[in-house]
């Protein structure tokens, strides 16, 4: 069964236009590769002034998060459980726009570490059609996903109000 837009859209919060992944090259249970031509379009959700800025790479990675995630726990229905992304860190800009990229993207997700409430993963965002050891970085980084709040979340600390 290929893993096209269709079933990306299935499988993640995100539709229609915000989904900006459009297949899935390949993966296993350490990661994911993804492509993607959303990039070149005009009507592009997080353009901003007419532009696409290569920080909205962080979109397309943690989308290919989810799509990893649905993929590894075997999600065959509708609706899979939220992640939300904590937080990222060491991202590095290859470029200043997206929008500019001619080629496809690619964007890869390694799972770095992870438990039932927590998952890291290291990301590349690049050009389809280059080698991806050698290819120029467009976007990295490592982001960390939370699946389950702990069940402290939203109760102060103690000794505060």
């Amino acid at each position: 069964m290929p893993i096209d837009r269709a079933w990306i859209e299935a499988h993640i919060p995100h539709s229609g236009r915000m989904c900006l992944l459009d297949e899935v090259l390949d993966w296993n249970a350490a990661g994911i590769r993804c492509r993607s031509t959303t990039h070149r379009a005009a009507d592009h959700p997080l353009r901003a002034h007419g532009r696409l800025s290569a920080a909205c790479g962080i979109e397309y990675a943690a989308q290919a998060m989810a799509v990893h995630g649905a993929l590894i726990n075997g999600a065959s229905v509708q609706g899979s459980g939220p992640g939300y992304l904590a937080s990222v860190r060491g991202v590095l800009l290859g470029t200043r726009r997206l929008d500019e990229v001619r080629a496809d993207l690619i964007c890869t997700a390694q799972r770095v570490a992870g438990d039932q409430d927590t998952i890291v993963y290291d990301f590349v965002l690049f050009e389809q059609g280059k080698d991806a050891a050698a290819a120029p970085r467009l976007l990295s980084g490592r982001a960390s996903i939370v699946l389950r709040a702990p069940a402290q979340a939203g109760k102060p600390l103690a000794g505060q109000p």
